[in-house]
C-alpha cells in the first residue's frame, strides 16, 4: 500500500513556553544529557578496565550504560535542537526516531529482565550460579534483547509507514512517539493500535512476568536467611536492579497503558520525560551509590587520573 501522507514534517510542541523558560529547560536538558553520557561512560570504561568487575553482573551492568546512551541519545539532541532552531522534524526523521524509540525502550526492558534472572541464580542458586551464568551467556540474552528489540520496532513501525497524515501537523510532545502520530493520522488506525497493544503486551507483558517471577523467588530466598545481616547483604545485590525497574515500568505504565480518557499532555510529558531523560541519567547513579564495588573502582580510577 503506497503511503498518501501529505504532510512533509511535524512540529513538536512539547516545551512551548516564553524564551526565558525555554532557555530555562535548555540549559536543565543539558545538563541531564552531559551527567547521562559521562555517568553512563565512566560506568562503562571502570568495567572494562578493572580486572574484579568482569562477573555476569557488570556485564550486564555495562551493557545497560551503552543502551542507556543511545535510549537517550534518540531523543535529547533532537530536544536541544528544536529549543531555538525551530520545532519542526521531517516526516522520514519523525519516522526514524520513531523506530529507534521502540528498539531502545524494548531492548532496555530485556535486558533488565535478564539482570533480573542473574540476581535471581545468585541469591537462589549461589552453589550453582556459575553454572547458570557465565558471559558467553550473557552475550547471547544481550542479543537476544537487541533482536526482539529489532522486530518489536519493525512490527510497529511499518503499520505506521501505510498511515496518512494530511494534516493537522502538530504533535503536542516532545518526541515522535506512536500514540502522538496515530492522534494525527487522517486515516484508520485500529490495525496500528491493535498491533501495538498486542507486540506491546506480548514484549512488555513477558519482560515483566519474568521479571516479576525473579523478583517473588528473590524476596522469598531473602526473607529464609536468619540474621538480619545477612538479609541485608542479600538485598542490596539487587536493590539497585530494582529501584531502575520500578521507575522503568511505573512510568512506562502510565505513559502507554493507562486509558485515553485519563490522557493529559502534561503527564504525558512528564512521564516520557522520566523514562526516556531522566532514568538514562539515573541509572549509573543508582548503580554507583548502591553497588559498593562500582564505587570503589570510580573512586579508584578518580586516583589514578590525579
Amino acid at each position: 500500500m503506497e503511503n498518501q501522507t501529505t504532510v512533509t514534517y511535524f512540529i513538536l510542541l512539547g516545551f512551548s513556553y516564553h524564551l526565558p523558560v525555554q532557555i530555562f529547560l535548555f540549559l536543565v536538558f543539558v545538563f541531564i544529557y552531559a551527567v547521562t553520557l559521562m555517568g553512563n561512560l565512566i560506568i562503562m570504561v571502570v568495567i572494562k578496565l578493572n580486572s574484579h568487575l568482569q562477573s555476569p553482573m557488570y556485564f550486564f551492568l555495562s551493557q545497560l550504560s551503552f543502551l542507556d546512551i543511545c535510549y537517550s541519545s534518540v531523543t535529547v539532541p533532537q530536544l536541544l535542537v528544536n529549543f531555538f532552531a525551530g520545532q519542526t522534524i521531517s516526516y522520514n526523521s519523525c519516522i526514524t526516531q520513531m523506530f529507534f524509540i521502540f528498539l531502545t525502550s524494548s531492548s532496555e526492558i530485556l535486558l533488565l529482565t535478564a539482570m533480573a534472572y542473574d540476581r535471581y541464580a545468585a541469591i537462589c542458586n549461589p552453589l550453582h550460579y556459575v553454572k547458570m551464568i557465565n558471559i558467553p551467556l550473557c552475550k547471547q540474552l544481550v542479543g537476544v534483547a537487541w533482536t526482539v528489540g529489532f522486530f518489536y520496532a519493525i512490527t510497529n513501525t511499518l503499520p505506521a509507514l501505510k498511515l496518512s497524515f494530511c494534516g493537522p501537523n502538530v504533535i503536542r510532545h516532545f518526541s515522535c512517539e506512536l500514540p502522538s502520530l496515530l492522534a494525527l493520522s487522517c486515516t484508520g488506525t485500529s490495525m496500528s493500535k491493535i498491533i501495538f497493544f498486542i507486540s506491546g503486551g506480548a514484549v512488555g507483558g513477558m519482560a515483566f512476568f519474568l521479571t516479576l517471577l525473579s523478583y517473588i523467588h528473590i524476596i522469598s530466598t531473602i526473607l529464609k536467611i536468619a540474621s538480619a545481616e545477612g538479609r541485608r547483604k542479600a538485598f542490596s545485590t539487587c536493590s539497585s536492579h530494582l529501584i531502575v525497574v520500578v521507575l522503568i515500568y511505573g512510568t512506562g505504565y502510565f505513559r502507554y497503558l493507562r486509558p485515553d480518557s485519563a490522557s493529559s499532555i502534561i503527564l504525558d510529558e512528564l512521564f516520557s520525560v522520566q523514562y526516556s531523560i531522566s532514568t538514562p541519567m539515573l541509572n549509573p547513579i543508582i548503580y554507583s551509590l548502591k553497588t559498593k564495588e562500582v564505587m570503589e573502582a570510580i573512586k579508584k580510577l578518580i586516583r589514578q587520573k590525579h
